[in-house]
C-alpha cells in the first residue's frame, strides 16, 4: 500500500492560488505575489539552469498574459466607445425624424383648425340667414292667420 502512495521529496509540490487565475492581474498586490512566487521558485530548486528556464518561462507567460489582457481591455473600451457613438448618432437621427413629424403634424393641425373656423363662420351666417327667412315666413303666416280670422268674423256676422 505504501508503494501506491509514495511521495517523492525531490519533486516540489505546487499549489494553485485563486489569484493566479484572476482576470485583474494588473494590480500591485498581484504583481508582488508573482514576484514572491518567482523568487521562491528560483531559490527552491537543485540546479540553477532549470530554475532560470522555469523563471524565464514563468515571466514570459505572465508578461504575455498581461499583454493579452490589456489588449482585450483596450479592444473592449474601443468597442464600447464606438457603441456609444453609434447609439448617440442613432438617437440624433431619431430625434430629427420625430421633429419633422411633429412639425408636419402641427401644420396639419393649424390647417384643420382654420377650416373648422371657416365652417363655423359659414354656419353662423347661414343660421342668421335662416333666422331671417324663418322670421319672414312666420310674419307672413301670422298675417294670413289674422286676415282669415277677420274673414271668419265677417262671415259669422253675415250669417247672424
Amino acid at each position: 500500500m505504501s508503494s501506491q502512495f509514495s511521495h517523492n521529496k525531490e519533486q516540489p509540490r505546487t499549489r494553485k492560488c485563486l489569484s493566479d487565475s484572476s482576470p485583474t492581474s494588473s494590480t500591485p498586490t498581484t504583481k508582488s505575489l508573482r514576484h514572491e512566487r518567482l523568487s521562491r521558485l528560483s531559490s527552491s530548486g537543485s540546479s540553477d539552469v532549470s530554475n532560470d528556464a522555469t523563471t524565464n518561462h514563468a515571466q514570459s507567460y505572465f508578461s504575455r498574459r498581461e499583454n493579452r489582457l490589456s489588449a482585450r481591455k483596450k479592444a473592449e473600451e474601443e468597442t464600447a466607445c464606438n457603441d456609444y457613438k453609434k447609439m448617440y448618432e442613432k438617437a440624433l437621427a431619431t430625434n430629427q425624424r420625430l421633429k419633422s413629424r411633429l412639425e408636419t403634424s402641427s401644420q396639419e393641425l393649424a390647417m384643420i383648425q382654420e377650416q373648422l373656423q371657416r365652417a363655423q363662420q359659414k354656419g353662423r351666417n347661414g343660421e342668421s340667414n335662416m333666422l331671417e327667412t324663418e322670421k319672414k315666413e312666420s310674419w307672413g303666416l301670422k298675417k294670413k292667420i289674422s286676415d282669415m280670422e277677420e274673414q271668419v268674423k265677417v262671415i259669422m256676422m253675415l250669417y247672424k
